[in-house]
């Protein structure tokens, strides 16, 4: 399942999707397909990215309020 992949493997899994839709030759079909497969991938990166920014937000505030109490 795809809620499973890690970061990278969704990106790459995207970008293959990307590929696919560009390169054309599908039907209706296998492109809306696609295009669903994109729209997960797409929200499923996004979620890990979001995830990232605030464990980097959390950290930072961590060092600032370290920071501040050696004042």
């Amino acid at each position: 399942m795809t809620e499973e992949l890690g970061y990278e493997q969704a990106r790459d899994q995207l970008i293959e999707v990307v590929r696919e839709l560009e390169a054309g030759g599908l039907s209706l079909e296998q492109s809306l397909a696609l295009w669903e497969k994109g729209e997960h991938l797409a929200k499923l990166c996004e979620r890990h990215l979001d995830g990232a920014r605030e464990r980097i937000e959390d950290a930072l505030k961590s060092v600032e309020e370290t920071d501040g109490d050696e004042g």
